[in-house]
């Protein structure tokens, strides 16, 4: 069974034991929590009413997507700025996707078949409150929905961490070299 949710301004299709990058949503790792803004439901070929559908997920981590470079320029009027974002995402593998009844129903169950011990922090899985790259989570996590992260961030070529960062504004002294005086004609003779 799939659904179509609406999270953080997003749609996203999903389906149980599918791995998503959201918005940042409330919550630590390993908390278990419910998407209800369902917009579309089906299983196969057959549509079924998204009122009564219910889409449960756990939170893996709160991670950070990669870094995007703001920079505005003036031209002609020695006017930069640079600065840098990181979006706060929340990874979410969904659990279940179906009735509303039939998700509480199968809960239990689960939880007596499998009581859940306190979960220790594994490769695909990071310690409750760290902060994770997210490419680094998705790539240790199975493949995800959302791969433009993932994807951009095997484009890009690997970092020195050892390099010397390099100044990117440069001194007063050095930044518009002076202008000449026009040469003065030597004085006709008479």
């Amino acid at each position: 069974m799939f659904a179509i949710v609406r999270t953080g301004g997003k749609q996203y299709r999903v389906a149980a034991g599918d791995k998503i990058a959201v918005e940042k949503l409330a919550g630590e790792a390993g908390d278990t929590i419910t998407l209800g803004d369902v917009l579309l439901a089906g299983d196969g070929g057959d549509i079924q009413d998204a009122a009564k559908v219910t889409v449960s997920a756990e939170i893996i981590a709160q991670a950070k997507s990669e870094k995007v470079v703001v920079f505005k320029k003036r031209r002609r009027h020695n006017y930069r700025r640079k600065a840098g974002h990181r979006q706060q995402l929340t990874l979410l593998r969904i659990v279940a996707v179906g009735d509303s009844k039939a998700a509480k129903k199968a809960a239990p169950a689960n939880a007596e078949e499998a009581p859940k011990a306190p979960s220790k922090a594994t490769a695909s899985e990071p310690a409750k409150g760290a902060d994770v790259n997210t490419s680094e989570a998705l790539q240790k996590a199975e493949p995800v929905k959302d791969a433009a992260p993932a994807a951009k961030a095997e484009k890009a070529p690997a970092k020195k961490a050892d390099a010397p960062k390099k100044e990117t504004k440069p001194a007063a002294d050095e930044a518009a070299p002076a202008k000449k005086a026009p040469a003065k004609k030597p004085a006709a003779k008479k």
